[in-house]
């Protein structure tokens, strides 16, 4: 069960939209997701925003760089970046990404 936390113990229900890039000589790699209107901006959260936590059965990957996104002083959208800097953690991220995309529906288009 591949599952993406804000704060721990409360699954995000919001399915992001993530790009991905990777260097020529995939040494290294980044993701960025962007959430519209998450559950954890909703005004009935009372729960702190700590992080991203990416989870499944081999573990958790955290992410820290996390901001939000206001519109007319409102939140609207959270966006968070992740670097990989070596094959072994990109390798990682993809599989608990293939396990988020296989329960929640998402595709892969390569650009």
């Amino acid at each position: 069960m591949a599952q993406i936390q804000f704060s721990r113990g409360i699954n995000e229900d919001v399915v992001p939209e993530v790009k991905l890039t990777r260097s020529r000589d995939n040494t290294n790699g980044t993701a960025t997701f962007y959430f519209q209107n998450p559950k954890a901006l909703n005004q009935s959260s009372t729960d702190e925003i700590t992080g991203m936590y990416l989870i499944d059965e081999e573990g958790e990957l955290v992410i820290k760089d996390v901001k939000a996104k206001f519109i007319n002083g409102k939140p609207e959208a959270l966006e968070a970046f992740y670097g990989m800097k070596s094959v072994e953690e990109w390798d990682r991220f993809m599989r608990f990404m293939n396990r988020y995309a296989e329960e929640h529906g998402l595709g892969f288009t390569k650009s």
